[in-house]
């Protein structure tokens, strides 16, 4: 067993080398589709996005099912409403998206460097091309809580008890 950090927390993980002797079946995973993965990149790269923020920098539509499937999976959350003309909701990873990955922070993201060095940027891109630092906090300035759908009531509004 191994202890590790995973954001604001520890977990027990089992060692990548004895793994195959705790397995007693194997559930099938499906890859993400493009569309699913440039979406979570987006997301992590980019948090608090709406979804026009997100369909801005992929250029396409971004269908409901996307971010469906992302939420499902437990790796993005609605974080917030966008103070904004419409109060578009804002999406954010979790820590089980840290966890999957096996990243302590979102600060551990691969950089420019990085992701060229892998092959999964071109070479030609512009000098001045920056990778936006993910948010790793609570709500940004211009977020606002979800409103709980049951009472009505905004999440951070104490009931005066």
């Amino acid at each position: 067993m191994n202890l590790v950090r995973r954001g604001d927390a520890w977990a027990f993980r089992t060692a990548e080398d004895l793994g195959f002797l705790l397995q007693r079946e194997q559930n099938e995973t499906r890859p993400l589709s493009r569309a699913a993965l440039e979406t979570l990149s987006i997301i992590a790269y980019h948090q608090p996005a709406t979804r026009a923020e997100i369909e801005d920098v992929r250029g396409v539509a971004t269908g409901k099912g996307t971010l469906d499937l992302l939420m499902e999976a437990g790796w993005v959350r609605m974080r917030g409403r966008r103070r904004t003309p419409g109060r578009p909701v804002t999406y954010g990873t979790t820590e089980a998206f840290l966890d999957h990955f096996g990243l302590d922070s979102l600060s551990d993201l691969p950089g420019l460097d990085e992701l060229k060095g892998s092959g999964l940027l071109s070479g030609r891109l512009p000098p001045d091309l920056q990778i936006p630092l993910p948010f790793d906090g609570m709500l940004h300035p211009d977020e606002d809580p979800l409103d709980d759908a049951n009472t009505g009531e905004r999440e951070d509004e104490d009931d005066g008890a």
